[in-house]
């Protein structure tokens, strides 16, 4: 979504001429949803970002790593704009992904870099040899594969990532699914992570986490964002939920942006040796 800092105004923005829910609605799901671009909520949804800046912090250690693999990797967006960004080349750049729109995106994208885009379900055994990677990185991983993380990385190597934390955007996803199970909102715990990342082997060398406030304009920026999104209502659809998004829409309109929080952590993991 439309980027804004942490620290920005939280004063009223300036509301747009109301538009129809069907008129908002039909733009919505007409938009593709392919990839990690998230152009489309300009003007229409604002997510503040973590202060650490990952894609840039990514790009700087680009610019010191041998061979890297990027993990589920998206549309290829961020790997683009860190490569572009980085200081000095990796010999070896990979990148993997398993759903296959995002995998021909991300392979038009990555292409022009030499990067080598490889098809991997998210839930698979990553398609490397041990140790041949000094650097892995990944944003938003659906889950991380924590021990196949630590096989591919060579002795003293790095993961660097940023992850989606707990109860992220709950506030919407509780609308249309009503209160989640304790286990749900508690799924995505960094202390969760660091536990099974030291299980498998790795060293916690920096762990950083944020609650981020998120705003939806209007009702087309949910129904993109609950499409693109896709595990934070599972099944959705228009018809399925009209009734709720109607009544959402009149919310927006008297009230104003439909507020959330995300959760973001920044974790390095080192694989001990050398």
């Amino acid at each position: 979504m439309t980027p804004r800092s942490p620290r920005s105004s939280q004063s009223p923005r300036p509301r747009p001429p109301s538009r129809t829910f069907e008129d908002l609605v039909a733009e919505a799901v007409a938009a593709p949803t392919e990839g990690w671009d998230f152009s489309w909520f300009e003007g229409r949804a604002t997510e503040a970002r973590p202060s650490w800046g990952y894609a840039r912090a990514m790009a700087g250690r680009l610019g010191g790593a041998r061979a890297v693999l990027d993990v589920q990797t998206g549309g290829g967006e961020v790997l683009d704009f860190a490569l572009g960004a980085a200081p000095g080349r990796p010999r070896l750049v990979v990148a993997t992904e398993g759903w296959p729109p995002n995998l021909a995106k991300a392979t038009v994208l990555l292409r022009p870099r030499g990067v080598a885009v490889v098809a991997s379900p998210e839930d698979a055994p990553l398609p490397f040899a041990d140790g041949c990677f000094d650097l892995v990185v990944s944003r938003h991983p659906v889950r991380p594969h924590w021990t196949e993380i630590a096989r591919v990385l060579e002795p003293g190597g790095t993961y660097f990532a940023q992850h989606v934390g707990p109860a992220s955007v709950f506030e919407l996803v509780e609308y249309f699914l009503g209160l989640q199970p304790e286990e749900a909102r508690t799924a995505r715990h960094p202390d969760r992570e660091r536990a099974a990342a030291e299980a498998a082997g790795l060293e916690i060398t920096d762990l950083r986490a944020e609650r981020l406030r998120t705003e939806f304009h209007d009702i087309g920026a949910v129904v993109h964002f609950l499409r693109k999104v896709v595990w934070m209502v599972p099944g959705f659809t228009v018809e399925e939920y009209e009734p709720r998004l109607r009544a959402l829409h009149e919310r927006i309109e008297t009230e104003g942006p439909f507020v959330a929080y995300s959760a973001r952590h920044l974790f390095e993991a080192r694989r001990p040796g050398r």
